[in-house]
């Protein structure tokens, strides 16, 4: 068996590498990413695709996909989150630009990174299956973008019915080697690892609609793995229990609830992104408290998989990491990139992809 993985270097596509790297099943993968990585894995070839740039400026990757039995496509650019023009044509144009190519290869098979931020929101009294609508949350970028990436592979399921199309709807994706790409995406340069320690987390926001689902990247990786070695189609959601609330955050950090009305979070966030002190626009928070609660009823069966790990271990690995500055052998990886914090001040925080 032969894949292609889309953005191949990130937090999930540094562990679907491994995964598919260890299967017996598979004889080849070929890793396409903006910046070639160190890092030599297994059975992987590796090539420099930018899904930004049209095809004139680069190998097609319709030659690229030529005669593989599966692609994986999991680049997304999550910054520059002050541009969201920047990141629609990554992500979006990005994706129609891999349909295409998959479409002329022929590729029997094409399994996609979707997210939980791409439903609307859900209730909550009960959890919601794969059928619930992923309209996402209009004030953020990242479930627009998310939302309507779901519309372009419901149209290429219509127009393509001989390619086996699978979906991955996951919860927030934790590991100990993503700490460092995830405080430079979401927290910024001004959490340094001494601080990041539970004990010094006297309280945790107690606010209305909080609540998110977690797993660990590499039983991500499994559900990847063997959503390409079986004959499934269609969207899976994937999350480890418990679901993580106030509650189970104050447990977790030792701390207290201090209860804060959304509106006064959602203004603390706002300011904090327009005053350039973190990368995480006040849209993902409003993401956040939208969320539904995802049922896996039918990963658990369809695919037989189950986590690995629960939601606390898969938060206290990110934890750790980000503790310790801990990464791994790719450019998004990598817990010391080319001038540091001072690059992520310098280049304005969140603005650089």
């Amino acid at each position: 068996m032969r894949v292609v993985i889309v953005g191949a270097t990130g937090n999930v596509g540094s562990a679907v590498v491994r995964a598919l790297a260890a299967d017996p099943a598979v004889t080849s993968l070929t890793g396409l990413a903006r910046r070639k990585p160190r890092w030599q894995a297994d059975k992987t070839t590796w090539r420099q695709v930018d899904l930004r740039a049209s095809d004139g400026d680069g190998p097609p990757l319709a030659d690229l996909f030529r005669d593989a039995d599966a692609v994986v496509h999991l680049a997304w650019l999550i910054q520059p989150t002050r541009d969201p023009a920047e990141t629609w044509r990554a992500n979006v144009l990005g994706t129609a630009r891999v349909l295409k190519a998959v479409a002329a290869a022929r590729v029997p098979a094409l399994v996609c990174a979707s997210s939980v931020a791409a439903y609307s929101p859900g209730p909550t009294d009960r959890a919601v299956d794969e059928s619930w609508p992923t309209h996402g949350c209009p004030t953020s970028a990242y479930s627009r973008e998310k939302a309507y990436v779901e519309r372009m592979l419901d149209t290429f399921e219509a127009e393509h019915r001989d390619i086996r199309v699978v979906r991955m709807r996951p919860g927030f994706l934790f590991s100990r080697a993503s700490a460092a790409q995830q405080r430079r995406y979401f927290v910024g340069p001004l959490l340094f690892g001494p601080l990041a320690r539970p004990e010094l987390t006297p309280v945790v926001p107690d606010v209305a609609g909080l609540r998110f689902q977690v797993l660990h990247t590499d039983d991500a990786a499994d559900a990847y793995r063997r959503a390409l070695t079986r004959p499934v189609h269609g969207a899976f959601n994937l999350a480890a229990d418990p679901v993580l609330d106030p509650a189970q955050l104050a447990r977790i950090f030792h701390a207290r609830r201090l209860k804060l009305p959304p509106a006064l979070l959602r203004a603390a966030v706002a300011g904090a992104w327009h005053g350039r002190l973190t990368p995480a626009s006040p849209g993902l928070l409003d993401t956040l408290l939208r969320l539904p609660v995802m049922d896996c009823s039918r990963a658990h069966g369809e695919l037989d998989w189950r986590p690995g790990r629960d939601a606390e271990e898969a938060l206290r690995a990110l934890v750790d990491g980000l503790r310790h500055n801990a990464g791994a052998p790719t450019p998004p990886l990598d817990p010391h990139p080319p001038g540091g914090r001072l690059r992520e001040f310098a280049t304005g925080v969140g603005q650089r992809p």
